[in-house]
């Protein structure tokens, strides 16, 4: 289904809907009829804070690490980790607790985060306002999601224990790519699995770290922040909720109609 397809017959205008989004008729030469894309082939979404509350469970978990190094969480500190790959942030928390390289024990921080961030998990991950219904909008449509986290694996399999792993085509964890967000890879790699351009997709992020990734790897994004305000720039568009969104309104922000939050 991806590229270009001939709709002969059809009048100028029709939109013909499909698994992949939408493609209204235009005309060509010698009457010839093609179709250009006027709707996101997929969704590109990312979890923490865009489709689970579960940014302030990853607080707690980074704030009792931090006290574990013998720092306490500044306001400035969690807000550069938010959004970031699980070695970005231990690196940031080390940075700032000044541990000489040779103190640096990455796997076992890793792991004291990752079995105390399951251990929350399990407690419950409550959603984002509007998320499951427009979720469930877009299996009604058959236009596909692709979940990219930054998240490791291991986690995001507890995480698609409440998303529901019908809901998605495809996962990408950041533990699965070249290198997580702000990189673009993640989003690189959401895009093939969905067998698209990147440009062809809508990703839609919350954290100034995930929108970097996303319009880096030249995918339209839809800007819902929910924690820290997030810069306007090329190929963003912003809303302040899921809540009430249409498919119409992804497409709007899609095509960079949808230039103000409202």
């Amino acid at each position: 289904m991806a590229g270009k397809s001939k709709a002969p017959g059809r009048p100028i205008g029709v939109t013909v809907t499909g698994m992949f989004g939408n493609t209204t008729a235009i005309s060509g030469m010698m009457g010839q009829m093609s179709t250009a894309p006027v709707a996101p082939a997929a969704i590109l979404w990312d979890m923490d804070g865009t489709l689970l509350d579960s940014e302030p469970i990853w607080d707690i978990a980074v704030e009792e690490f931090t006290l574990r190094h013998g720092i306490t969480m500044s306001p400035a500190l969690r807000e550069s980790t938010l959004g970031n790959s699980l070695p970005d942030a231990i690196g940031k928390v080390h940075d700032a607790a000044d541990l000489a390289p040779g103190d640096r024990d990455l796997a076992g921080d890793s792991r004291w985060i990752i079995d105390r961030v399951k251990v929350l998990f399990g407690e419950g991950l409550p959603w984002r306002p509007g998320a499951a219904e427009i979720l469930d909008l877009l299996v009604d449509l058959e236009i596909p999601s692709v979940l990219v986290t930054n998240t490791i694996r291991e986690l995001t399999e507890v995480a698609l224990d409440t998303l529901g792993r019908h809901r998605f085509t495809a996962t990408v964890c950041s533990d699965e790519v070249a290198a997580g967000k702000p990189q673009p890879f993640p989003y690189l790699r959401a895009a093939e699995l969905a067998g698209r351009h990147p440009g062809e997709c809508l990703a839609v992020e919350d954290s100034p770290t995930g929108t970097v990734a996303a319009t880096t790897a030249g995918c339209p994004t839809l800007v819902i922040p929910s924690a820290v305000p997030i810069p306007k720039g090329a190929l963003r568009s912003f809303r302040t909720t899921l809540t009430g969104i249409t498919f119409d309104d992804l497409v709007t922000a899609w095509t960079g109609e949808h230039q103000h939050i409202h």
